[in-house]
């Protein structure tokens, strides 16, 4: 987890008290999350949360929750006993049609696609090896570098986003598409 060039994480205490923030995403994935209660967490204002998060993972807080939430889904989809939309709501996004935009944009295809394809070749993998494997990972677009835009790349497709932080009331889900 080194900082990109030109920018120094202050101490241990800080990527200790952000790697608790991130815990809480994860466990928390389908709550409604706001960059505020992360920050205090971290004990940190939530504009430098933000900007130290993206600095230590490679990504906006509200893009590592949404990529969270898009695995769970994946995971829910496959068993094939829930709609999308229960799946939707069900991993702790308020909007239909935003969540399905942002899987197509992450996976590649439409929730509906995905939960209907047959999915039998992962059985025998075992869970923590299937869970790297079917992960989430954002296109690597081009030109989009400093659109802030949600759907631009991170830090795993090698682009970089620029965007102001909403304020500390911002909520995380998928009604808010502004970077983090």
């Amino acid at each position: 987890m080194a900082a990109p060039p030109g920018r120094r994480l202050t101490d241990t205490a800080d990527l200790v008290r952000l790697r608790q923030a991130r815990d809480q995403m994860d466990r928390d994935y389908a709550e409604p999350l706001d960059v505020a209660a992360l920050a205090r967490t971290a004990l940190m204002s939530p504009g430098h949360f933000s900007r130290s998060f993206r600095s230590a993972f490679g990504e906006t807080p509200y893009s590592y929750l949404m990529t969270r939430r898009i695995e769970r889904a994946k995971a829910l989809l496959r068993r094939g006993d829930l709609t999308v939309t229960d799946v939707c709501f069900a991993v702790g996004c308020t909007s239909l049609g935003s969540f399905s935009s942002r899987f197509t944009e992450l996976v590649g295809e439409s929730p509906s696609s995905y939960r209907a394809r047959p999915h039998d070749g992962g059985a025998a993998i075992p869970a923590c090896f299937a869970k790297i494997v079917t992960r989430p990972v954002r296109p690597l677009r081009s030109g989009s570098a400093g659109s802030g835009s949600a759907g631009s790349g991170s830090a795993r497709s090698g682009s970089a986003r620029s965007g102001s932080a909403p304020s500390g009331s911002a909520r995380l889900d998928s009604r808010q598409h502004a970077a983090v």
